[in-house]
């Protein structure tokens, strides 16, 4: 077990005092008071890795304290993210931790469940372990269930009622994390007990309400949901803000809806800022590389008209409040971490030192701290149990006899990240197996149970958004099952692309007529990698080159496909169940019996 209490507290309250000499000290810069909406000149005085004083600090100075002169800059706290698949970034904690630091994420909030389900309970501890040995703080809400899918799907290690009885006490978890609104209007047995240990244990319900209002809003809040990143506009928002929610707007790597959201503060009502904060859901390390973490949400902010203050309480003390970490983290107070930002702009929000954990990570724009991963076990190292499978085993079957079918192939949204509407499209038949349809744009999509549970069966369906005109492509990182997905034009191309992650420990992959024309290792849990961030962007941008040649022209192909498993999000999704539909949370054959849809795409015709 791992705490954030490393001090003793009497040894805090002598420092407090000043009885005991500062190890660092900040001096003659303004500090950016996000308790107070205050900017004003401050010293800033630290100990180990708390802040021990504010203000006039020059009592606390000894023969060994360290001083840094921010004159002519700012003292902000450092930033949180609010709601992060850390995972999604195919970087180890250690990598990740390296990527946000210099961009001012000092803190983040996760339910690491894509660990939970690849490497269980065990795999968990030695996560939390590399954690604890970054400058970088995770507040770990337990998942409320694994799988989050419905019905649920099958998944290396499931969080049940008995897992929350027993691992809600440890120290580690400050919440219940993304309970998912249809699991409270189902009202999931486990999910009930969860709830309930968590009143027992006075700890947070983290929710997932996406395009949730009226009576479902008024359900889940019943239920004891605390707060939400899933608003799909700022009126949902808003309606989530009068009903006592705190809501965190999400500006991910391919979910963009800060310019959206931010329309309740600009556009409604400036007094709510105090209600709203951000969060980053899933990113990838070339978005990070290229563009920032946290401090670039701040800046997106401002440029869409919220005063840099208010943008600065949204990344750092909203966030700590509506969770309730606030005594520990998002103000730069005597008690909390010592998680300090000098910057010299606040419009432009220009990084020149970060300090997390009282310790200093970058120093003048440059990374000063050595980022060491640890030595992996084998629980993290040998999660791919994936049987192999041949080109015959990827097809959908049917039992009609013409010569065409109409099919359901779930279709991308590119207006609406992470949804997928239904579009019936006829494809032919040949010997019984419906074909994919390149010129049409309707491919086969796959999804393979990976932890040995089953037979390993592809159940196969079709998708289309992507344009892939050749090949396939395959990721045993794609939340929320971390089961392969793979996509393709036909199954021999398939077959290869699941089979090279099964024989390589997991990964992402792109094969052409029989050849692979892009590997990313991802050997830890078959999801991430020790890869530095800077090379991780390079390897994205080959494969995102390699689908580019392929025809596809979404922004992310393999990010887009990673998340065909989520059946949270409507309307449609593939698990290594079948083809489900959102809205009947049910397995569904994608092929329609018969030509008479009803103006409906669903296959359940009685005709």
């Amino acid at each position: 077990m791992t705490t954030m209490y490393k001090e003793d507290i009497c040894e805090m309250i002598d420092a407090g005092a000043a009885k005991i000499p500062a190890d660092l000290i900040i001096i003659n810069g303004n500090l950016v008071n996000v308790n107070s909406a205050e900017i004003y000149p401050a010293d800033v005085a630290v100990y180990k890795s708390r802040i021990v004083a504010t203000g006039d600090v020059s009592g606390y100075i000894g023969a060994k304290t360290k001083t840094i002169d921010a004159k002519g800059k700012y003292i902000v706290p450092g930033l949180i993210d609010g709601h992060l698949h850390i995972e999604c970034s195919k970087l180890s904690m250690t990598s990740f931790a390296k990527a946000v630091l210099p961009h001012g994420t000092t803190s983040i909030i996760s339910g690491l469940d894509q660990y939970v389900v690849t490497a269980g309970l065990d795999g968990i501890e030695e996560i939390l372990q590399e954690i604890d040995k970054t400058p970088l703080k995770v507040f770990w809400g337990l998942p409320f269930l694994t799988p989050y899918t419905l019905p649920q799907s099958n998944v290396g290690f499931n969080v049940t009622a008995k897992t929350h009885a027993e691992v809600q006490k440890w120290p580690e978890v400050f919440g219940v994390w993304e309970t998912v609104s249809e699991f409270i209007e189902n009202q999931h047995s486990d999910v009930m007990k969860a709830i309930e240990y968590a009143r027992i244990n006075r700890l947070p319900i983290f929710g997932c309400a996406p395009m949730t209002r009226g009576h479902k809003l008024n359900s889940i809040l019943c239920a004891g949901v605390r707060l939400d990143h899933e608003s799909y506009d700022h009126q949902e928002m808003m309606e989530k803000i009068r009903k006592g929610m705190n809501v965190i707007i999400r500006e991910s790597s391919i979910s963009h809806f800060l310019a959206e959201n931010v329309k309740v503060i600009t556009h409604l009502n400036p007094r709510l800022s105090r209600r709203v904060s951000f969060c980053t859901d899933d990113v990838i390390a070339s978005d990070i590389i290229n563009n920032g973490h946290m401090d670039k949400l701040i800046r997106m902010a401002i440029a869409n008209g919220v005063d840099p203050l208010t943008a600065i309480q949204m990344g750092s003390i909203n966030s700590a409040e509506a969770y309730r970490i606030d005594h520990l983290v998002g103000s730069v107070s005597p008690g909390r971490f010592a998680d300090i930002l000098l910057v010299e702009d606040l419009v432009k929000f220009n990084i020149d030192t970060v300090i997390a954990k009282g310790q200093l990570v970058v120093e003048n724009h440059q990374t000063v701290y050595q980022f060491v991963p640890p030595k992996r076990s084998n629980v993290l190292l040998q999660s791919m149990k994936l049987k192999p499978v041949t080109a015959d085993d990827i097809a959908v079957k049917t039992d009609v006899t013409e010569p065409t079918v109409h099919a359901l192939s779930l279709d991308v949204d590119f207006d609406i990240p992470f949804v997928r509407r239904g579009r019936q499209v006829e494809l032919a038949v040949k010997n019984g197996v419906v074909q994919p349809d390149i010129t049409n744009d309707a491919i086969y999509a796959t999804v393979i149970e990976r932890f040995g549970k089953t037979d390993g069966k592809p159940k196969v369906g079709f998708c289309s958004g992507w344009k892939l005109k050749a090949g396939a492509m395959a990721s045993s990182c794609a939340p929320d099952d971390n089961n392969v997905v793979c996509i393709g034009t036909n199954s021999a191309d398939m077959a290869i692309a699941i089979n090279h992650l099964a024989e390589h420990g997991g990964g992402q992959v792109i094969v052409k007529d029989g050849k692979v024309l892009g590997f990313l290792s991802l050997p830890i849990c078959g999801i991430v990698s020790d890869l530095d961030p800077h090379t991780m962007a390079a390897e994205e941008e080959k494969l995102l080159q390699i689908a580019r040649e392929l025809g596809c022209d979404l922004p992310d192909p393999l990010f887009y496909m990673c998340c065909l498993q989520i059946t949270a999000i409507p309307d449609y999704a593939i698990t290594d169940l079948g083809v489900i539909d959102f809205h009947e949370q049910a397995v569904m054959d994608p092929v329609f019996k018969c030509g008479c849809t009803h103006g409906k795409l669903h296959p359940k015709c009685h005709h």
